[in-house]
């Protein structure tokens, strides 16, 4: 199949957005668009849910046959107040869905999953495969503090916390705008052959001439560890960090 627009993609989450907090709905909409400019499709596979459907789903492998998906019943899941959200990937044929987390459509050498879930987080959602007792990988809500109990008697959020919210997305998409799509190409071949030479010719500690580089590094969130590297990872990073690659924001 041809390559899908954006536009194309977006539509078919439109059904599943329906119903959520507008401001939610937005967070959930840049991220379809943020997951797309690094070449993963996705798409929205839950969204609000009334009580009874809650009830229905967890009904689900205890009374009803089927796998348990949920151990929350009608009025304990977030779904039901318009915070939270499913997602799947989307494969490139733009019909079939996947929930295999080790996917990598765009041959980034990333999973795909681990690319929606890292540009979740920067847009401030919080990710169900990081909760302890019931991992719910594709699951993603915000809640700003708010437990269910507190929304089933009413309570929502602030328009303060809701503007924050806002102002977060406004800052990432002036972030973006910072880099061409020829940077971001760029920087995203880098990205791969660091990873190409990490799992090659692995020292067993960073070498003294590379510490400071590795630092600023991780600092810009472009490492999640310095360790196990090659000679010429180490050598790269350090070429990078002196051609000011790692400068964080508001140090320039």
């Amino acid at each position: 199949m041809a390559q899908m627009t954006l536009e194309q993609i977006q539509k078919k989450s439109l059904n599943r957005l329906v119903g959520l907090n507008p401001v939610f709905k937005i967070v959930v909409e840049k991220l379809i668009e943020r997951c797309y400019a690094r070449g993963v499709w996705i798409v929205i596979t839950q969204g609000l849910r009334t009580y009874a459907e809650q009830d229905d789903l967890y009904a689900q492998g205890r009374t009803k046959p089927g796998k348990v998906v949920t151990d929350a019943r009608g009025g304990h899941s977030n779904h039901n107040f318009g915070f939270a959200a499913d997602f799947a990937l989307l494969l490139r044929d733009g019909r079939t869905v996947s929930w295999d987390t080790l996917r990598d459509d765009d041959k980034d050498s990333l999973p795909d999953w681990s690319e929606v879930v890292e540009e979740a987080k920067k847009l401030g959602l919080e990710w169900g495969g990081d909760w302890r007792s019931f991992k719910d990988m594709p699951h993603l809500q915000m809640v700003f503090g708010i437990t269910t109990a507190q929304f089933r008697v009413g309570k929502r959020p602030s328009q303060t916390q809701l503007n924050a919210v806002l102002a977060r997305v406004n800052e990432l998409k002036t972030e973006d705008e910072e880099m061409t799509a020829e940077e971001k190409a760029a920087f995203k071949a880098l990205q791969k052959r660091v990873i190409t030479l990490e799992a090659a010719n692995k020292l067993t500690k960073v070498p003294a001439w590379a510490e400071q580089a590795c630092i600023n590094a991780k600092a810009a969130g472009v490492l999640d560890t310095a360790n196990d590297g090659s000679y010429d990872f180490y050598r790269l990073v350090t070429m990078l960090d002196r051609a000011g690659m790692f400068s964080v924001k508001g140090d320039k």
